[in-house]
């Protein structure tokens, strides 16, 4: 069996392995690569293998760094099977619909201002840019979902089978376990996906997969921890209120899966103990709010929790306060509404969407407040943003940065460095190889150490399109 890494390596996005058996291919994920525009133009087009020579996907999650290339593999010739959970073939059908609508939107308004330079300079010369993939090729994608519970063994090929474990790290997240067994040779194989964190809002915690000969494992934040989750709601309490103080606007770029319905919970609980101002709250993101039904329509994700709150009839993801929209006259009328008032929109690391719209028309006021909730990779504007650079680029022409930019780490669903040693402590001393990927490279080597520290076990980082044997 051959084990390829063709992304998430060095980097935190773009999760695509690999495996080969029997003469079969399979990926494990197919996302999307997000940095540097120009190199991510490059990989998400190309794909290192032809895309008709797939035998089949395993899908860990829907978050688009680990499923949103899955309409290129499409557009370019798959048509096989994609495994995953029913929660994530269920968020997948709304994710990946955005994700190109999203592509064909922004490629228009990039194009429209070019066509505009041109007709102020006829000398002016610049390519059009074509979308990355189209509704049609993601609506191509959505019929090839196949949909299995978590924990039911199914068969990939002649000796080929897998199965997925919660993963506790958004709503169906799944690690998943490869086994491979012909005649007397038996080779498990298991990827992390990402692994959560224990006792986060709306979701199961992790938990430990079966013993296995090799595991691909996240490294997000490998080497950091995380503070106490318990802190969330002071923290973002005493954001609110501060940014309510100068009537100004909170801005909170959020993945619209898992971490807008985190924050919606939370802004509930906050404004039903009166620690928060009675303002309104809009969630702008069709995606969020296509997401959010997709929540309601799998309570069996749900941790005690948030089973108790729906078992004594409460929403978890509604209240008087907040408003869902989806049209885009409203997300424009927003920009002229004065605050106090809280924005929830996507892309969470401020690449695509809406967002880009409400970041553009409030980064420059000081009363306003750009809220950053998850893990921002390198280049992105998020991370810009993180960085407090005192000028940042949007729609490709500079903005100056003069809000108040705040970070809510405490809710991320990445687990940190000790709960990643904690997760991999039952597989530790049975492990023949471990690898280390969506890490960038501080990140995977810090957890390495740490591994070889505690473990004995001295870890793999690959490089992109490094290949394994597996026995």
């Amino acid at each position: 069996m051959q084990l390829t890494f063709w992304g998430a390596c060095g980097t935190v996005t773009g999760s695509m392995f690999a495996l080969q058996a029997d003469g079969q291919r399979f990926l494990l994920d197919c996302g999307l690569y997000q940095g540097r525009r120009k190199e991510a133009e490059e990989r998400n087009r190309n794909l290192p293998f032809a895309a008709d020579s797939l035998a089949g996907v395993v899908l860990s999650h829907a978050h688009i760094d680990h499923s949103g290339n899955l309409p290129s593999l499409v557009k370019n010739g798959f048509s096989g099977p994609i495994y995953t959970t029913p929660a994530t073939a269920d968020l997948c059908a709304v994710m990946l619909r955005d994700s190109a609508y999203l592509h064909e939107k922004d490629a228009a308004f990039i194009n429209k201002r070019r066509h505009r330079r041109k007709a102020l300079d006829p000398l002016h010369e610049e390519a059009q840019i074509e979308p990355l993939y189209s509704i049609q090729d993601a609506e191509a994608t959505i019929p090839l979902f196949r949909p299995v519970p978590m924990y039911s063994p199914t068969e990939l090929g002649t000796h080929l089978r897998y199965e997925s474990h919660e993963a506790g790290h958004i709503l169906g997240s799944s690690a998943v376990l490869v086994v491979y067994h012909n005649g007397g040779q038996t080779i498990r194989l298991a990827y992390s996906g990402d692994v959560g964190r224990p006792h986060l809002p709306i979701i199961r915690d992790p938990e430990p997969l079966p013993a296995v000969d090799y595991l691909i494992l996240e490294t997000t934040y490998g080497g950091r921890l995380h503070k106490d989750v318990g802190t969330v709601r002071a923290k973002l309490a005493n954001v609110v209120n501060r940014t309510c103080r100068r009537g100004g606007k909170l801005i909170v770029p959020a993945f619209a899966v898992g971490r807008s319905q985190q924050l919606i919970l939370t802004l509930h609980e906050l404004s039903d103990a009166g620690e928060i101002p009675s303002i309104p709250i809009f969630v702008d993101s069709p995606l969020a709010v296509e997401a959010t039904e997709v929540f309601r329509k799998h309570p069996e994700c749900f941790d005690h929790d948030t089973r108790r709150f729906l078992l004594e009839g409460g929403d978890p993801f509604g209240f008087a306060r907040l408003r869902y929209i989806r049209d885009v006259s409203e997300s424009k009328a927003l920009n002229d509404l004065r605050g106090p008032f809280v924005i929830i929109s996507a892309s969470g690391m401020c690449e695509a969407g809406r967002i880009l719209h409400h970041l553009r028309n409030n980064i420059e006021d000081p009363r306003n407040t750009v809220l950053i909730t998850g893990f921002q990779a390198q280049h992105t504007l998020g991370r810009k943003l993180v960085d407090k650079l005192p000028e940042v680029p949007i729609f490709g022409e500079p903005v100056r940065l003069r809000a108040e930019v705040e970070t809510l780490n405490e809710l991320s669903g990445h687990a940190d460095q000790r709960e990643l040693l904690e997760w991999l402590k039952p597989l530790a001393k049975g492990l023949k190889k471990l690898f280390l990927v969506h890490g960038e490279p501080a990140q995977s080597k810090a957890f390495a150490e740490a591994v070889n520290d505690r473990f004995g076990l001295v870890a793999v980082i690959p490089e992109r399109g490094q290949r394994f044997e597996l026995d």
